[in-house]
């Protein structure tokens, strides 16, 4: 099977170290390790698949830049504000994005074109294209609320999507009103056992890293991720740890440790003792990449009590889960004074994932999903 995937690139400077890290005979990898999408690829290859990738995010002229969030007013965004008030099909960009994406789909000929979320850019006329030339089986996967986060171009698009993957039930049913053709819950995220484990720390590395309670994820801008600062702001009595590679809000900065991605991440989550994970404002249903990677780095972890993490986990067996802050914090401190018991959640929560949630696991039900389209 041919699959390419329609993405942004993040975190390219890690792209191109992991290509230089990869052994002579091996394939280099279409994504960084940072990213989810590299490990849907990992799975893909182990089953045999050809595999692409078209950056969409990769302008016409010039190269694809690392964004640091930021609540600041920047000219970046002063200038993306502006080219967000004319429609995609007028932007000259856009235009020849679409044409190298319909260039490389020609003589690939995929089987399943593989859009991801958070579309802005690739026309509905382009994928109509791709999919009369070649007959493929158009996936869209996307993690937030149709109704509320999405851009024109992608619910125009909604008629053409054989199969929509989406975390959250009801956001999978709003893409159906869109006129989407079938809808699966499913978490775009898993873990993959060769990376998402616990890592033997130096000396050096645990003193760097070491925590009661980290946090690796995204804090800005507020009016997406406020539940997670509140939360954060309720724990600084706490040894906490924040790891983010872009701006928190000033609450936190004390707590603030750099940037973390890939592998540094699954040391920094080795290296603790609880992992809070915290969904964005935008999900409701649960299912982030924290939610599978932590579980495989063999840490406990606390979550918000959502109706995706307790379909997906046994509260008190393979995860802890929090009702309000004051039950967040006692259950900190409860779990902090005794080990055994963060222990045996921490190690059934790993063998929970590796036996059900791996992105093989995840793989072989898209393949159930795609049979079923015919």
């Amino acid at each position: 099977m041919k699959i390419l995937f329609v993405s942004d690139l993040h975190h390219p400077e890690v792209l191109q170290a992991a290509i230089d890290s990869t052994p002579p005979g091996e394939t280099p990898p279409l994504f960084p390790p940072s990213m989810g999408q590299h490990f849907w690829e990992r799975a893909m290859r182990k089953r045999g698949y050809s595999v692409a990738a078209f950056y969409r995010n990769q302008p016409a002229f010039g190269e694809i830049k690392t964004h640091r969030y930021t609540e600041n007013i920047t000219p970046g965004k002063v200038i993306g504000a502006l080219l967000r008030r004319f429609p995609a099909h007028l932007n000259p960009d856009y235009r020849r994005r679409n044409r190298r994406l319909i260039d490389q789909a020609r003589p690939f000929q995929p089987d399943v074109l593989w859009l991801d979320g958070d579309n802005t850019l690739i026309y509905p006329q382009t994928l109509a294209t791709i999919k009369r030339e070649t007959g493929c089986t158009l996936v869209y996967g996307c993690g937030t609320s149709p109704i509320v986060f999405s851009h024109p171009v992608e619910r125009q698009a909604a008629r053409l999507y054989d199969l929509v993957i989406t975390n959250d039930y009801y956001h999978g049913i709003q893409w159906l009103e869109l006129g989407a053709k079938r809808m699966a819950c499913l978490p775009r995220s898993a873990c993959d056992p060769d990376f998402h484990r616990p890592y033997q720390l130096t000396g050096a590395e645990l003193a760097r890293y070491a925590s009661d309670v980290v946090f690796v994820g995204t804090l800005v801008p507020d009016h997406l991720y406020s539940r997670r600062v509140e939360t954060l702001e309720a724990l600084r009595e706490f040894d906490l740890g924040i790891w983010s590679v872009h701006e928190v809000p000033d609450s936190l900065r004390a707590h603030l440790r750099g940037p973390a991605l890939g592998e540094e991440m699954l040391k920094i989550l080795s290296a603790a003792k609880i992992c809070l994970n915290v969904h964005g404002d935008f999900m409701h249903y649960g299912g982030n990449m924290r939610t599978f990677e932590a579980a495989g780095a063999g840490i406990l972890q606390i979550a918000d009590d959502l109706p995706g993490t307790r379909e997906w986990f046994e509260p008190g067996t393979t995860i802890v889960t929090y009702q309000d802050i004051d039950d967040l914090r006692a259950k900190v401190a409860h779990y902090l004074e005794h080990d055994a018991e963060r222990q045996t959640i921490a190690q059934a929560s790993q063998a929970h994932v590796y036996a059900h949630h791996t992105y093989e696991h995840r793989l072989a039900q898209v393949e159930e999903l795609l049979e079923g389209i015919g």
